[in-house]
């Protein structure tokens, strides 16, 4: 088995999944700005099993993206291993299964998070992905939910399935019931460190980087998920990197941002041309969120279409 986990340096740091988000340009970028490793968007193992022209493209990615992780998403067991056998085909660097998911698209249809409730069945998904590659297979999960009148916790997750070669783990720190403002649960990522012998990763709560210094010393992590910590900041890796090596870190001002708004432009045309162009106005108003005249700069950025539309805002 290849297993670039291996010969990544601690603590990881990892853009994690997020739907919508972290499409191929947004991970070209984040890790031009030092992310260790990149997670795409989830990808329906359905889609895959049934050759979706619209789920397949999801199988593109850049050379520059290495290593970049695959997530899968579902609830069939059936259907995972023809989908690992594409993604390793289509020459990603590992594959993730999504156990953690709380939105409704998702979890309301039997997906993503409350797959923990079926330990059983998150084994056989587990099993059907592993039966279809020779790649590193690792799970992202949450701390913990409700079943009835019981909780299942990350830490019953890692027990269960503690025969299988799980290489790495990411795990959110709030549970499923309060998915974005609980409190992180730092002593269940922190027991899940204990018991797990690969890679664990603590994911929740990480928007600046003395959050991520708290994250490790409270947990003992190999390493860091930040989802909706990089919104408008993918720079954030790198500060992060540098804080806990030397204590401080460098902000960025107008001029830098505006230089990696024309990178992930140019990047999401290259990836999926104009259509790429639309799906870069979320990030445009992230980048500016804070800025003095945002709100007016906000009106013109949710209409943009063109590159030029784009640096004739943002190169003066």
């Amino acid at each position: 088995m290849k297993n670039f986990w291996s010969k990544l340096h601690k603590p990881i740091l990892a853009l994690a999944p997020m739907a919508g988000v972290t499409d191929s340009a947004y991970r070209q970028i984040c890790r031009k700005y030092g992310a260790d490793v990149v997670y795409t968007e989830m990808v329906s193992a359905d889609g895959l099993y049934y050759d979706s022209k619209k789920i397949l493209e999801f199988l593109k990615f850049a050379k520059s993206e290495h290593p970049v992780v695959i997530q899968l998403f579902g609830k069939d067991p059936s259907k995972f291993t023809k989908a690992a056998q594409l993604a390793e085909k289509a020459g990603f660097d590992g594959i993730d299964i999504n156990f953690g998911c709380p939105a409704k698209k998702v979890a309301g249809h039997g997906g993503g998070v409350t797959l923990m409730r079926d330990l059983n069945k998150c084994q056989e998904i587990i099993e059907a992905v592993l039966k279809g590659t020779k790649l590193p297979v690792s799970v992202k999960l949450r701390s913990s939910i409700k079943n009835g009148d019981k909780i299942v916790t990350a830490l019953d997750f890692i027990r269960y399935m503690k025969d299988l070669p799980i290489i790495a783990v990411m795990v959110h720190g709030r549970p499923y019931e309060n998915p974005f403002s609980a409190e992180i649960d730092y002593e269940m990522i922190k027991s899940v460190k204990k018991e797990f012998k690969g890679i664990v990763l603590g994911n929740g709560g990480i928007n600046v980087p003395t959050d991520a210094k708290i994250m490790l010393e409270k947990t003992g992590v190999d390493g860091f998920g930040i989802a909706r910590g990089i919104y408008g900041k993918p720079w954030i890796f790198q500060q992060i990197k540098d804080y806990l090596k030397n204590g401080k870190y460098q902000k960025f001002d107008k001029a830098k941002i505006k230089k990696v708004i024309i990178q992930h432009a140019e990047a999401a045309l290259k990836a999926k041309d104009k259509h790429g162009l639309i799906e870069l106005r979320k990030h445009l108003l992230w980048y500016v969120k804070g800025w003095e005249n945002a709100k007016e700069m906000r009106s013109v950025l949710v209409k943009v279409e063109t590159i030029k539309d784009i640096k004739g805002i943002f190169v003066k």
